[in-house]
């Protein structure tokens, strides 16, 4: 589902090369497979992360989503690859404020209207159990409520590949198991997952666990 090969990311200031975030990062994830990247703040976690949704694009390498490369692809088809094949899990949440529970699970379907997605919004946020959320605004919320919120609205379109960074981050212990019981159901059913933490807790719900330092990858195994 989704495959990363020689990915490199350097930032530029003033057109000198300052920081090398990632280094010829290659890396594959199959349906119905969990795959964790462990690594401490600083490593390239969330920028792997990122080029490998199609929202930053690599200095090298390639990035391929269900065999397409989205940086080959014009902004508006790579907007729909994303809408279409991916749902985001931040550990920010990223809610808008002034949106109710609904409306903020319902956004993905902006970029690509489904006639379901009411149907399907209200399935979800009944599956999290945020029924008598369904009005409240994120600041209303709990944060483990805002982060179901999140996964809600990243589940919203039946996307094969979930992508989410530090996911648990903000979450007490029974959110996180919530939250990380849910996205290793999602690989059962046959979808791919990739997650970035510095969380040994959370990599341990992972089929596979590789390890970023200083933009390198070091490859292990975790059952």
């Amino acid at each position: 589902m989704l495959r990363i090969t020689n990915l490199s990311k350097v930032y530029y200031r003033n057109r000198n090369p300052t920081i090398r975030a990632l280094d010829r990062v290659s890396l594959t994830v199959e349906d119905s497979e969990f795959v964790a990247v462990e690594g401490p703040s600083g490593s390239g976690k969330t920028t792997l992360l990122l080029a490998s949704g199609g929202l930053l694009p690599p200095t090298e390498g390639t990035v391929e989503i269900n065999g397409r490369n989205p940086y080959s692809m014009s902004p508006d088809h790579r907007a729909k690859l994303r809408a279409n094949e991916i749902g985001f899990v931040f550990q920010q949440f990223y809610l808008i404020s002034y949106l109710n529970v609904l409306e903020n699970v319902l956004t993905p379907s902006l970029a690509s209207p489904r006639p379901e997605a009411a149907g399907r919004a209200r399935e979800l946020i009944d599956n999290f159990g945020l029924n008598d959320r369904i009005s409240h605004f994120p600041a209303e919320l709990s944060t483990g409520e805002r982060q179901r919120v999140g996964l809600a609205r990243a589940l919203l379109a039946r996307p094969r590949l979930l992508l989410a960074d530090e996911p648990t981050g903000n979450l007490d212990p029974e959110n996180a198991r919530i939250v990380l019981g849910c996205l290793a159901e999602f690989a059962r059913s046959g979808g791919a997952v990739l997650i970035v933490t510095h969380s040994h807790t959370a990599a341990g719900y992972a089929q596979r666990c590789v390890r970023l330092e200083a933009g390198k990858l070091l490859n292990g195994q975790r059952a």
